[in-house]
């Protein structure tokens, strides 16, 4: 493949949640339209035109590996999993560091809400190696996010616990493009049982 027919911006799928407050029931494993979440999420990064897809999976790996289908992703393993989102990013953005990548799009397992359309738009805001895009919802930044390669070691630098990139972007904020979803998605988390109820 040459560097022509590569895609520019990689999928980045983060699904290595344990569930905690649902009782440690893994989010890739939750039931949604007939299939295990983490299914769906890669469904959305496909659909939005996304055709290298990396998934990180942490939490009952082993059983989201035989019960979901994931075609050609790079499935990305995270033993750091319980550490929290910021260790899975950091295995992520280290999975695509040999595939000639020059963005990627992060997308979280636990937003269905999120689909194809925010996730295009999103897309579409990509320039180049430096750029960093965010979905905005109704002004307030959210997922998904695309981080230029050139940000990829300042983001692994400073992705703990469950801040992801979030401490990265507050300082590079006059960088970022926002780009407004809320008419096309709703950026709810399932984090809780009560949460369930956005399933289907």
């Amino acid at each position: 493949m040459t560097d022509n027919e590569r895609p520019a911006v990689a999928g980045l799928l983060l699904a290595a949640g344990g569930g905690r407050r649902l009782g440690g029931r893994p989010k890739a494993l939750l039931p949604h339209r007939g299939r295990p979440l983490v299914e769906y999420a890669v469904g959305v990064l496909r659909a939005a035109g996304c055709t290298r897809v990396h998934v990180v999976l942490g939490a009952a790996a082993t059983a989201v590996r035989e019960r979901a289908e994931f075609g050609d992703c790079v499935l990305v393993e995270n033993p750091d999993w319980a550490e929290g989102m910021g260790s899975s990013l950091r295995a992520g953005l280290g999975s695509l560091a040999g595939t000639g990548a020059r963005a990627a799009l992060v997308s979280l397992v636990d937003q269905p809400g999120i689909g194809p359309d925010a996730v295009r738009r999103v897309l579409a805001g990509y320039k180049d190696e430096s750029s960093l895009v965010s979905a905005a919802y109704t002004g307030v930044r959210g997922h998904p996010v695309l981080l230029g390669r050139a940000h990829w070691a300042g983001i692994e630098a400073t992705a703990t616990g469950d801040r992801g990139a979030r401490a990265y972007l507050k300082a590079h904020e006059e960088a970022i493009t926002l780009v407004e979803c809320g008419d096309v998605a709703r950026p709810y988390d399932i984090d809780t049982a009560a949460d369930l109820v956005h399933l289907e």
